[in-house]
């Protein structure tokens, strides 16, 4: 059997809550070619944006995403260059119908670092203009700022929680493609400060217990995230911990040798069970087979 290498293009459909339907758009899709395509329903400015996030998990290298028009995919440009930015670190592309934005062409990336310098001059002209709204306000004697939040007021206090919560969870979305799939292979196996130290490792990315817990918590509250991802950790003796650790790291990336798995431990400052600094590959050994004796490591 030959198997194709042509890419598959993926369409995105996004209707608003007031519009009667995306027909339109899954015709124009299908018509464009898109075996798959995602369907979401909300707003243009939501930053929340569940199935888009869905759609940046799961897309592959080589494939496209594909979408009518540029305003059914991102609320500005700064969010379509954050989109573009995860579909290249996947391998992907992205297209428009009605757009000159391909990225698997020269001419469209010309057109994209076009609106990369439109978004640099928008965010330029929102700060001057607010600073020049701050200015005349304090020259009238008006304190800038929301007048509930200086009184303390009740509502306005909630209406500012819940946009704070509801843009932090748009930011997790956006990016939890780089670090969920690690929380999901570690919980909850693992207790939260070691997730967060493996994240730092294999990631980059700068996380605490406390906040990685509270980020978790938050896409299970939404529906994003399994709720077993929050239960609590087993106890576990500091050798069975040590296996559980070597566990979530074969897991992870199975092609890795022993001694890489044992460098993996040192840059995470984890002792052998012995109390040693240096991890020999015949202790990550012993600590496998047990795993694998459990059922742990997957063949």
């Amino acid at each position: 059997m030959t198997v194709s290498s042509k890419p598959a293009l993926i369409g995105y459909a996004r209707v608003s809550t007031e519009d009667q339907a995306n027909d339109a758009q899954l015709l124009e899709l299908k018509a464009a070619g898109c075996g798959t395509i995602f369907e979401e329903h909300g707003s243009g400015a939501s930053r929340a944006r569940p199935v888009l996030a869905r759609l940046l998990r799961e897309i592959r290298s080589g494939d496209v995403l594909v979408v009518v028009r540029l305003d059914r995919l991102a609320r500005s440009v700064s969010h379509l260059l954050t989109v573009i930015e995860q579909l290249e670190e996947k391998g992907a592309h992205f297209r428009s119908l009605h757009d000159p934005i391909d990225t698997s062409t020269p001419q469209g990336m010309f057109s994209l670092q076009v609106l990369g310098a439109v978004a640099q001059l928008e965010r330029a002209l929102i700060s001057e203009r607010t600073k020049a709204g701050i200015n005349a306000a304090r020259a009238r004697g008006k304190l800038p700022g929301n007048p509930g939040l200086r009184e303390k007021n009740p509502e306005a206090l909630a209406k500012l929680s819940e946009a704070r919560r509801r843009g932090h969870l748009a930011d997790l979305t956006a990016a939890m493609s780089s670090w969920l799939p690690i929380v999901q292979r570690m919980r909850p196996e693992h207790p939260w400060d070691e997730v967060a130290r493996s994240l730092r490792h294999q990631t980059g990315q700068i996380w605490n217990a406390d906040r990685l817990r509270r980020s978790v918590r938050l896409l299970v509250n939404e529906g994003l995230a399994d709720a077993q991802l929050i239960a609590p950790s087993p106890r576990r003796t500091p050798e069975d911990r040590l296996m559980m650790l070597i566990t979530g790291i074969a897991n992870a990336n199975p092609d890795l040798t022993l001694r890489e798995i044992a460098g993996q431990l040192e840059a995470m400052h984890e002792r052998t069970p012995r109390g040693a600094a240096r991890w020999a590959a015949s202790s990550v050994k012993n600590l496998m087979d047990r795993a694998r004796r459990l059922g742990l490591i997957r063949a």
